[in-house]
This record gives structure tokens, sequence and C-alpha cells, in this order.
């Protein structure tokens, strides 16, 4: 058993629990999700005592999906689950935080250090005595690991836990056994703020790296921007906004990275995906003799299903901890720095236009009526004349991430989407987690496009919605099942149908209210467009459910494509 510190040694003694909570308070967590369990209830006395509110989520799985949603919009997020049962169903949203860079604190409550150093045969355990090995589990899906086993290490592992999830942008894990809870620590430390600041790059290397990127940029002909989700993630959007508007060079984002550019800027041109393009990117992007890009991850659905056709002798990546100029990489060197001193010296560039993407409908789409069907060619570019500015909006995995990619957003809308991890049902509780940040920020408004077999996984965390007094629009789109699948494999197979919910009884069955929520069924196009034009709607000052029926075998374009290629890779033998 650990050692208490004598709390006359100690100048300001806090309880570590509280240590913890008053840390979490101070990097901007409100918020903290998760489900309580007989390991951490103590803990979670402390949650109000240092300005904290306790979200209380459905399950496990969802608290961390909700969580991811949170650290999106708000920078960081805490999730707190109870030993094995808990923190295991918690892994997979922890695993998408990782494989994505969201920064998550997850919180564990544990059993003591005696009842572990005695192997004791305790509930939610293997009843082997082994202690260790569900934190093994999470090691390999978080950026930093702090077991608070002794009070003499809790502040410095809490404090060195935070500041990497922060700079890594990544989840750690912390474990709080149940009789560290009250123990003491020093809370001097308190007043001294965690310094969640990157370490600059040395000198010399960093603006050796800037005069070989100004040496090509200033050669290229015309060169483009590219622009993708670690752009976001690890926080450069300041300087990257300042090389578009001051190089105007024609910038394009990759799907992971939509929202990440101000899409009202002149020279924004829209999505690149290889095939999966906006019209007009893909021959435009690859016509580039050089693309600055920022951020990338090149996966597979990012990329709709690896058809990017730009070669690295032609492209400069700037990265978190690199940067790669044609085939050289320079480690250790952050983009951050780099970007700021190309701006301050580039001068004037070759600038070549690109394209103007818009959210004109298509005239054989343009048709509205009450016999006409919402296809996905009508409503994404309809969706995004409805947009406001500063909206937040989430896309699930399959049609909606794909078809928002037609979408050209309004200025500061922030758009989050699960495109790399790809987990099913992941959204609903994104849209939680995202709306109540939005809430704690100023209400903005929160709308999900989520599709009926997706929205089945985890559709219970719209009741943590209800209770929370949170206003999400979500939109349903009922398509009769899993359509991203049928269109990898199996159009008609009996395994990507599901059941015909009543989707819209949901709402009131768990919890809503006249005052608090409100349902609609929305089956062609002129109902669609009514709605799109009511002001009320528009408001959103409740919880608002749209049931959106389509053709079963519609799609986007990009995912029709994405697919196909997905289908060829899973095959190759």
């Amino acid at each position: 058993m650990a050692s208490d510190i004598r709390t006359s040694e100690l100048k300001d003694p806090v309880d570590v629990a509280e240590y913890l909570f008053r840390r979490l308070h101070e990097v901007g967590i409100r918020g903290v999700h998760g489900v309580p369990g007989d390991y951490n209830l103590v803990a979670l006395d402390y949650i109000p005592k240092a300005g904290l509110n306790w979200v209380g989520n459905v399950n496990e799985l969802n608290a961390g999906y909700a969580a991811d949603g949170y650290a999106r919009v708000k920078g960081i997020s805490a999730v707190v689950t109870t030993f094995g049962v808990g923190e295991l169903s918690l892994l997979n949203a922890i695993a998408g935080g990782y494989s994505e860079f969201v920064p998550i604190v997850h919180i564990v409550g544990t059993p003591s250090t005696l009842s572990q150093k005695d192997g004791m045969l305790l509930h939610h355990t293997l009843g082997n005595g082994n202690f260790d090995v569900f934190s093994d589990m999470s090691r390999n899906i978080s950026c930093a690991m702090a077991k608070l086993n002794d009070p003499h290490e809790a502040a410095t592992l809490i404090d060195n836990a935070i500041r990497e999830c922060w700079v890594q942008s990544r989840p750690v894990y912390i474990s709080l056994p149940t009789d560290m809870v009250q123990k003491k620590v020093e809370g001097e430390r308190l007043k001294t703020p965690i310094d969640l600041s990157h370490p600059p790059n040395q000198t010399e290397k960093e603006d050796y790296v800037v005069d070989v990127v100004l040496k090509y940029l200033h050669a290229a002909k015309n060169p483009v921007i590219l622009v993708d989700a670690c752009a976001q993630r690890h926080k450069v959007l300041d300087e990257t906004h300042e090389l578009i508007e001051k190089s105007n060079l024609p910038t394009f984002v990759a799907p992971m990275g939509k929202g990440a550019v101000n899409e009202t800027l002149p020279n924004y041109g829209g999505v690149y995906a290889g095939d999966g393009s906006n019209e007009g990117v893909r021959e435009r992007v690859e016509s580039a003799d050089l693309i600055l890009s920022i951020g990338a991850i090149k996966s597979d659905f990012n990329t709709a299903g690896f058809t990017y056709r730009i070669g690295q002798l032609s492209t400069i990546d700037f990265h978190s901890s690199y940067v790669r100029v044609k085939y050289s990489e320079y480690p250790g060197v952050r983009m951050q720095g780099v970007l700021k001193k190309i701006v301050a010296k580039m001068g004037n560039l070759n600038v070549q236009p690109g394209p103007k993407p818009t959210n004109e409908i298509a005239n054989e789409d343009k048709k509205i009526s009450t016999s006409e069907v919402i296809t996905h060619d009508w409503l994404w570019p309809r969706v995004g004349q409805w947009l406001q500015p500063n909206d937040i909006v989430i896309t699930e995995t399959g049609t909606a991430n794909f078809g928002i990619w037609e979408t050209k957003f309004p200025a500061g809308v922030l758009a989050l989407s699960q495109v790399l991890w790809g987990s099913i049902g992941y959204s609903v509780g994104a849209c939680q987690g995202a709306a109540l940040a939005a809430k704690e920020l100023g209400n903005r408004r929160t709308i999900l496009f989520v599709g009926d077999g997706s929205f089945e996984l985890t559709a219970q965390e719209v009741s943590t919605m209800i209770r929370q007094g949170l206003k999400p629009i979500i939109f349903l789109i009922n398509n009769e099942g899993y359509t991203i699948e049928r269109y990898i494999h199996g159009m008609d197979a009996t395994y990507n149908d599901i059941s015909q919910w009543k989707y819209t009884d949901l709402i009131p069955t768990f919890g809503g209210t006249s005052e608090n929520s409100k349902t609609y069924q929305v089956k062609n196009k002129q109902e669609a467009e009514d709605l799109f034009n009511d002001a009320t709607f528009a408001k959103a000052d409740k919880l608002q459910f749209v049931e959106l029926f389509m053709p079963k075998e519609d799609a986007p374009k990009a995912l029709k494509l994405t697919a196909e290629a997905s289908a060829r890779t899973n095959a190759k033998q």
C-alpha cells in the first residue's frame, strides 16, 4: 500500500481527485463524460467541487464517442469509467481518438492499491490476480499512462498526462485507485498552470527547412495548397489561414480536412479526394507542379480508395513532428514554426486560379414536387444553402460522410467526422459531446446527419441530449440499412438490412416533450424544401429530429467510387 505524504509537509494539502479535476478545469474542460461504477463513485463526488459538470452517459462506448466530439470542439475532453467492464466498453472510442488525433483524458477508477497488491479475487477482474491486464490493453492506444498508485508521484503524473494529451493530441490513460482518491498532494502546484506549449524548433534547422521550401515555392509555376485533418488536430489553423490568404494560392481540402479552411475565401477550390473529388478539382490539383500538403492523412476513405495521383516529387508535407520536402525528410521540425516563417518571407508567388465551388444544384435535380424523391445529388448542395456561419456539422460514416463533400460551407463551420477509424454509430455520441461543447461556448447550432443503420447502434444517447437540455438538429437518413456496405459487397444481402424502427417515436420514449423537442418526417423534395425554408426550424431552439426518407440504392458518387476501390482492396490476394 502506498505511503502517505505527511500533511504537515504540505503548504496546501489537496486531495488527489480534487487536484486531477481542477487541472482538467484549468485546460478548458467543463463537462465530464462517463458512467458511474463502484470503483469511481467517491472520485465523482469531486467533479462539482472543481467547477465541472457530470454528464452521465447511457453506456461507456457512447461516452467515449461523446468525449471525442466534445474534444474536437473544445480542444480536449475527459471521460470516467470503472475498472475492467467499464474501461473495456470504452476502448473502441479511445482507439478512434488515437487513430484520428483526438485528445481525450480517460480516467479509470480501480480497486485499491492494497487489493491489487494482494491479488484479491474481486468483481470486474479476470479472477487471476492480474490487475494490469486492462491497462495494458489501453497502452497501445494512449500516448501517456499515469497510474496514481503513490501520492508522492500523483501530481506530477497527472500534469504530465494532461500535457501529453494536449501536445500530442491523443488520448491518455489515468488510473485512480479507490484508496488514492483522498490522499493528499501539494495544492501549491495548482498556482502554476501546466505548460501546454510545444518546444520550439531548433532555429538553425528550422531556418534551413524554410529556405529549402521557399526555393521550390518560388520556382513553382502553379503551386496549390492541400489541407487535411492534422492541421486542425495539431492547432495550426491560424498559420494555415495566414498562408492561404497571403499567398492567394488555390487551396483545397481532403475529406478529413473538411471545415479546416474558410470555404468563403476566393481561392478556396473544393475537396480533393482523387477520383472522388469535386468537379474540376482533381484536374487542377494533379496538374500542379508543387503541392503544399498540410497535415495529410492519406487513408483509403480519405483518398477515395487510394486514387490520389500526386507524386512525392511535387509535394512538400508539413506535419506535427517533421517536414518532408519531396524525398528529403527533416525530423523534429514542427510545421507551426516553419509555416509562420514561410508566410513572413515568401513574397510574391506564381498564382494560377483554381475552380470555384458553389452550392448550385444540377439542372436535372432542380425539380421540386411532392412526387420527387430526395436524392443525394439534390440534398447536399441544398444543405449548403441552408447552413449558417459557425454551425457544427457532424456526419456519420457512410452516405453522409461522402455526401458532405458536395456541400460548400459558410464561414466558421466546423465539420466532425470519423473518416479514418470509421466506427458506425460514432456520430450520435459525438453529436451529444459537440452539442454540449457548443452550449458551453454560446450555443452554436449543432447538426447531425446519420444513417438509420448507424443510428440504431447508439440511438439511446439521444436521451442524454434531452436530459442535458441540448438542442441539436438530427437528420436521420432512412434508406433501409447499411448503404456503404451494400456498395462494397452484398447489395441485396440480408446482412445489410436492418429492422425498421419507428424512429420519431423514440424522442418521447427518451424523455422528449413538446417543450424541449420536435419531430418531422420528410418524404419528398417539396417537404424538405419547406423545412429548409422554415425560420422556426432554423432557429434550433429545441432538439429537432428529422426522419429523411431516401431511396435504398441511392448514394453520393464519391461513396460509390470509394466502395468499389475498397472492394478491390479487400479482394486482393
